[in-house]
C-alpha cells in the first residue's frame, strides 16, 4: 500500500493531454464501453469520472492493492506517464445521459429510498452534491446499477480495497441488501 500511494504521489496533477489516452485507451473499450460508458454488466463506466480518482484505481490495480483478475495484468505494465494520459482521457469524456440509457424509473419508491438513505449516508460528503464525484472519490452519478451494487457488497465484505475503503466500509457495512438496491436504484438514474 505504501509503494502505491509513493508511486501516485510521484504521478502529481493530471497534465497529460487526453489525446494521449485516447490510444492508449484502446484496450479499454472491450469492457468499459465505447467513449467510457460500459454496456458490461459489473463493469463500471469510465467516462467523466475524476482524473485523479481513475488514477489512484490504476495504481492500485498495477500495484495489487486492489484486487481484480482481469485489471491486475492490465495495469501492470503501466508506466506513470500512461497512468497520467488514461486518468486525462476518461475524465475528459462526457458521462451516459441517463435518460438515453436508463429505462424510465418505473420504481419512484426505490428512487425515493435510495435518495433517503445517500442523505443519511453522507454521499455527497465526498462525492459532491451532484455525486459526480471529486478528486479521490467516484462519480456515482449515473453509473451502471448492478455495478453500484456490486461495490457496495464488496466494500461491506472488506473484499473491495484501495482508496477511501475505511469510509466506504463505514457507511456499506450497516446497509441491508434493500437499502442497496434502492440507492444504487437512485444513483443510476442521475
Amino acid at each position: 500500500m505504501l509503494a502505491a500511494c509513493a508511486a501516485a504521489a510521484a504521478i502529481g496533477p493530471a497534465t497529460a493531454g487526453a489525446d494521449n489516452g485516447k490510444a492508449k485507451a484502446e484496450t479499454c473499450v472491450a469492457c468499459h464501453g465505447e467513449n467510457g460508458i460500459s454496456a458490461t454488466e459489473n463493469v463500471p463506466s469510465l467516462a467523466s469520472q475524476p482524473d485523479l480518482f481513475l488514477q489512484w484505481q490504476l495504481i492500485f490495480f498495477r500495484s495489487g492493492a486492489r484486487k481484480n483478475e482481469t485489471m491486475e495484468p492490465i495495469a501492470g505494465p503501466l508506466s506513470n506517464e500512461d497512468v497520467r494520459d488514461l486518468g486525462a482521457y476518461f475524465a475528459s469524456l462526457k458521462a451516459a445521459d441517463p435518460s438515453v440509457v436508463k429505462k424510465p424509473d418505473d420504481h419512484p419508491e426505490l428512487t425515493e429510498a435510495g435518495k433517503q438513505i445517500a442523505a443519511t449516508g453522507r454521499c455527497a460528503s465526498c462525492h459532491g452534491d451532484t455525486y459526480s464525484g471529486n478528486k479521490a472519490a467516484a462519480r456515482i452519478a449515473g453509473q451502471r446499477e448492478e455495478y453500484i451494487v456490486k461495490a457496495l457488497h464488496d466494500y461491506k465484505a472488506g473484499v473491495r480495497t484501495g482508496g477511501g475503503v475505511a469510509a466506504m466500509a463505514e457507511v456499506a457495512y450497516p446497509l441491508g441488501d434493500n437499502d442497496i438496491t434502492a440507492l444504487a436504484h437512485y444513483l443510476s438514474r442521475l
